[in-house]
């Protein structure tokens, strides 16, 4: 079975729960025929192209050959016509070759890349990330020698933070930078977990790490960012000598095993200061708070991937008496049960794709919007729905993808059928980019209280806004999980400290769940609007399925993030 792009689910998801049209004012050619000539293109290269790629990268694997990384059969191909498509320069910058379309819309076409390829997809991913942290940050020269060479594909980029000893505290980092007499800067030292840190899809490579000075304070208030490409380059823009910096060994994983995951080490490589000394760190997160919500998309992503392929099972293997059907080898897609787990899987991926590309419109706004006051608005959005995004959508992904395996039933736990792949594929998901218990304690520690709490109070209104129009049971629903999300929120904001901490997961679920259930209620109620009522009732059936299987577990979820921590102190371990 190959992935075939869902573009009515992903356009009605950009339109009526993330609201793109108003966009549409801010961004020049942008209409509802550009869009779906956009996702319709993206489609055929996901579907045909790189889809074909994703088992056979799982079986090969990418390798470390004579220090240098060799991609799977058909990667670097399919790498040259996502480029030459110009799916790299969708949302950046025109002055450098971008098209300067919505982030909303780049978000869109990525979903599709990642359920047809997440392997893949995660090599512009971070190109992607790269762009936005030199865009604004970056000289005049990085952006001039740089960028129009990331915008179009031709190079990719890297990020790199993680060391044997500093994972999640960056304040342990030891990379070394040294001036070299001459404005530049020599790095020594060694990252691990650098995602596509070497391959041979393009000639050059442009890194991105953060590391130390030598007079710098210590923790992260030391760190500093660098640009290092991996072969040198010239004032004209032409290729130079090789670079010291180069890939040590390939990281051995649980999946995305065409990625490869490099250990690199820099032995006197030249390098670039980014920005300002010591505001590494402040650098990167532009680059950080990128990644989190494509990352998001990931989730979405694979879980689409293991949705289609779970449903063409279902719809193929006969497996006992169907209560419904009353037919003596039914289609196991006639137990209720199995289609319990399918219209699970489906319910999910669109409160998660919805939240996503809220996300995204909410990013976009807070660039484009007229006035001051609404990109101030606009802004603490995005910052409210970034760790949701991440953590919810990714953490989705995983249920999607295990619910996939477990439709098949045996035959899931055996390789060749495909199913384990996206479960193997999506479990980094919730790690990457700051694992989801570190976005869940932004959420409680940064994010709710945002301008005092403006941010998720105005997310509370705009959801029990929803309430009158749908009908009293799934209204009433919606309105008791709205209601448990206040509760929440206003208790952790009284309780702060270790005690808020250790409820932050149970609340980022929380919020998601709701905030997923209302945006599809939003979709409903725009669905019922149209002409089509096939599809009305569709969007009617999902959202109550939803309500009655997720949103009644809003108000328990309330409860243990507001348990505080003592249980969790007297545990013994």
């Amino acid at each position: 079975m190959t992935y075939q792009a869902p573009i009515r689910d992903i356009a009605f998801a950009l339109e009526a729960a993330a609201g793109l049209g108003r966009l549409e004012p801010l961004v020049e050619g942008l209409d509802q025929a550009m869009v779906e000539a956009v996702l319709e293109a993206a489609g055929e290269l996901a579907s045909g192209v790189l889809a074909p790629l994703n088992r056979i990268g799982d079986r090969e694997g990418s390798r470390l050959e004579n220090g240098k990384v060799v991609t799977p059969e058909g990667f670097a191909a399919a790498y040259r016509a996502f480029a030459e498509g110009g799916w790299n320069s969708l949302a950046a910058d025109p002055a450098f070759g971008g098209q300067g379309l919505p982030k909303a819309l780049e978000l869109a076409v990525f979903e599709m890349i990642n359920a047809a390829n997440m392997a893949f997809a995660l090599c512009p991913t971070l190109t992607q990330a790269a762009i936005e942290a030199l865009q604004r940050h970056g000289t005049d020269r990085q952006k001039r020698l740089l960028l129009p060479r990331l915008i179009s594909g031709e190079w990719t980029g890297t990020m790199h933070l993680t060391e044997p000893q500093a994972g999640s505290d960056l304040s342990a980092i030891r990379t070394m930078a040294e001036p070299d007499g001459r404005g530049g800067w020599r790095l020594n030292g060694q990252k691990i977990f650098i995602t596509w840190g070497d391959h041979d899809l393009t000639p050059n490579i442009v890194h991105l790490i953060l590391a130390r000075t030598p007079d710098a304070p210590p923790g992260v208030r030391g760190l500093s960012l660098f640009v290092a490409t991996r072969q040198e380059v010239g004032e004209d823009g032409a290729l130079g000598a090789a670079n010291a910096i180069r890939p040590a060994s390939l990281e051995h994983k649980l999946g995305i095993h065409a990625s490869p995951t490099c250990v690199m080490l820099y032995e006197g490589a030249r390098a670039e200061l980014v920005g300002e000394l010591n505001q590494g760190l402040a650098h990167m997160f532009v680059m950080m708070n990128a990644a989190r919500v494509a990352v998001g998309v990931q989730g979405v992503g694979v879980a689409e991937g293991a949705y289609q392929h779970a449903l063409a099972y279902a719809r193929e293997r006969r497996q006992g008496r169907s209560p419904w059907s009353q037919d003596s080898s039914a289609l196991i897609f006639d137990h209720p049960d199995v289609r319990r787990m399918l219209a699970t899987m489906k319910a999910k991926i669109a409160a998660a794709r919805a939240i996503c590309f809220s996300a995204g419109v909410a990013a976009d706004l807070a660039r484009l919007a007229p006035s001051e006051e609404a990109r101030r608005k606009a802004d603490l959005r995005s910052q409210l729905l970034t760790p949701i995004a991440k953590a919810w959508s990714t953490d989705a992904g995983v249920e999607a993808a295990s619910l996939g395996v477990q439709v098949h039933g045996g035959m899931g736990f055996i390789e060749e059928t495909g199913a384990a792949q996206f479960y193997r594929d999506a479990r980094i998901a919730p790690i990457y980019e700051g694992a989801n218990g570190i976005q869940a304690m932004d959420l409680v520690g940064r994010k709710l209280s945002m301008q005092d709490g403006e941010a998720v109070a105005d997310l509370i209104a705009e959801m029990r806004a929803l309430v009158p129009g749908l009908d009293a049971g799934v209204g009433g629903l919606l309105g008791a999980g709205i209601d448990a999300v206040e509760r929440a929120s206003q208790g952790l904001a009284r309780t702060g400290g270790p005690a808020a901490l250790a409820g932050a997961t149970a609340y980022l679920k929380l919020f998601g769940d709701v905030l997923g259930g209302a945006l599809l209620c939003k979709g409903a109620l725009a669905a019922a609007a149209s002409d089509d009522p096939a599809w009305a009732r569709d969007r009617a059936a999902l959202a109550r399925f939803y309500a009655e299987q997720v949103l009644t577990g809003a108000p328990a979820l309330a409860d243990a993030a507001l348990a505080g921590d003592e249980a969790l102190r007297e545990v013994s371990f």
